[in-house]
């Protein structure tokens, strides 16, 4: 393979992120002081029972929280934790597109086999001021870029056919995380997409309708607490046991409810603090979840027998 020139290295590109990818939440201590331990014991974890790639450093994982130093040692220990078994999308967006280039340009990013850009938000980009936003970024790094379009968070939508314009005139956009709920986009999306570009579900609750689909795989919240049980249903699923997978989908749709009802990630973390990985920690502006709704959660994990 021939990478001298950058457009040879962006034409071999293809998405590595596909099966059950985890965003990763960060644990914290009761101080609120990042708890590096329960970290590590998380990430073992979700290794030893079927997560394909990690997601770090995103929504989920409070990242608008941390400090530079914070961020630094999260992405360090993980790095060196995974030891290269799985692939790890790292998450670097906002809406100053000229400050996410400065930090393609300086950040370490070894280790990286990827970067997540949220679509800008607040400011409010028209379609066009989205596409010349991911232009810049992908062309700001030889790194593959996983687009992220979630408009309940943003406040914009971007559209299927700016999506699809993008993954076919950038060549390391490789992959879209899809949280939109809007399955028709989805479809669309899937249907006119290159062959080199791939579909993410975003929402743990569409996963199955996503797969089904086309889409490859997931960026789960739920993966945090239960990664054996969900990647089973995507694998399934691949192997077109849908019967079986569908079983899975059903199981947890209490759950998957009951997960965002007072905020991401405060119904994961009340859950993995009832299995015993972390403390039930939280930064402001984020507070954990509702007493009446961990005890919710509670009663559904012992129905569930996890």
């Amino acid at each position: 393979m021939h990478t001298n020139s950058k457009n040879s290295y962006f034409f071999m590109v293809r998405n590595i992120f596909k099966g059950l990818g985890i965003a990763l939440v960060t644990p914290f201590n009761a101080d609120g002081s990042v708890d590096y331990k329960s970290l590590i014991r998380l990430v073992e974890y979700q290794l030893d029972n079927g997560a394909d790639f990690l997601c770090i450093l995103a929504t989920t994982g409070e990242t608008p929280t941390l400090t530079a130093d914070e961020k630094q040692r999260i992405k360090e220990t993980i790095v060196s934790l995974v030891g290269g078994r799985v692939p790890i999308l790292m998450g670097c967006g906002g809406n100053n597109t000229a400050a996410i280039i400065e930090e393609l340009q300086t950040r370490d990013f070894q280790g990286i086999d990827g970067i997540l850009s949220v679509c800008p938000y607040y400011n409010k980009p028209s379609q066009e001021g989205l596409y010349q936003h991911f232009k810049a970024i992908a062309n700001a790094t030889k790194l593959p870029v996983v687009l992220y379009n979630v408009p309940g968070r943003t406040g914009v939508n971007m559209t299927a056919a700016t999506t699809v314009r993008l993954a076919t005139d950038c060549k390391n956009i490789v992959a879209i995380k899809e949280a939109s709920g809007n399955l028709e986009q989805v479809d669309e999306i899937i249907k006119n997409k290159p062959n080199t570009f791939d579909v993410i579900s975003g929402d743990d609750a569409l996963t199955f309708p996503m797969v089904s689909c086309g889409a490859v795989g997931v960026i789960s919240v739920i993966g945090n607490a239960l990664p054996k049980e969900f990647s089973k249903m995507i694998r399934l699923q691949m192997r077109g046991e849908y019967d079986a997978a569908r079983k899975i989908h059903h199981r947890f749709i209490d759950l998957f409810s009951l997960l965002f009802v007072d905020g991401n990630p405060a119904g994961v973390k009340a859950m993995l603090s009832e299995m015993g990985y972390i403390e039930n920690v939280l930064r402001l502006p984020l507070v954990p979840m509702r007493v009446k709704n961990v005890q919710r959660m509670s009663e559904i994990l012992k129905e569930l027998k996890i």
